[in-house]
């Protein structure tokens, strides 16, 4: 089994019974969005002394833990598991959580790790996105979540887009390569 050397934050107990399903690697919980300072400073800490991966479900909250983790702690580390690999469809009700992924899913997700760049320079625009349909237009939403599958970086709307994507380094070169990529499935998908 592979092991993790940074400390990998997950939202609750289920969450850190499933990965460590899948890696040897120790975790933080946030116990839910409502995340305290408490928290917060277990979390500077391991970033400080092994690094810290950030890996919530793949739902607005925890989108909302990734977001308050970045804001308070810079440079973290980011998995992030796919909406399908997280879904549970019970007789009643449907779920979104990494408790409910593969352990090959989970592996995947830790493997493609992204890391923040603290000072950095904006390298894709506004004007790039619109150019290339992910804002503005009625596909945008489903080719969004398309490039954050195929980039491994999440869902994000038009807004979150543009800040993520600068945030990882990513080029407008290695967006429209992976758009190139993902119309090109299309495609073959059809034939």
């Amino acid at each position: 089994m592979k092991k993790i050397k940074e400390i990998i934050v997950v939202e609750g107990k289920d969450d850190t019974k499933r990965v460590s399903l899948a890696v040897e690697a120790d975790t933080i919980e946030t116990r839910g969005s409502a995340i305290n300072q408490d928290i917060l400073e277990q979390i500077r800490l391991a970033q400080e002394t092994r690094g810290v991966i950030v890996f919530t479900d793949p739902d607005g909250p925890g989108e909302k833990i990734r977001k308050i983790i970045s804001t308070e702690v810079p440079g973290i580390k980011h998995a992030f598991l796919k909406r399908d690999d997280a879904r549970y469809r019970g007789q009643k009700k449907e779920s979104i959580g990494i408790e409910h992924a593969s352990v090959e899913a989970i592996q995947e997700a830790l493997d493609s790790v992204v890391e923040e760049k603290i000072d950095y320079t904006p390298v894709v625009s506004k004007q790039f996105l619109l150019k290339e349909g992910l804002i503005g237009t009625p596909q945008a939403k489903a080719l969004r979540g398309a490039l954050g599958e195929q980039l491994r970086i999440g869902y994000t709307n038009g807004k979150q887009l543009e800040k993520r994507l600068n945030m990882f380094g990513i080029s407008e070169k290695e967006v429209t390569d992976a758009l190139e990529q993902i119309r090109k499935d299309k495609t073959d998908d059809r034939a």
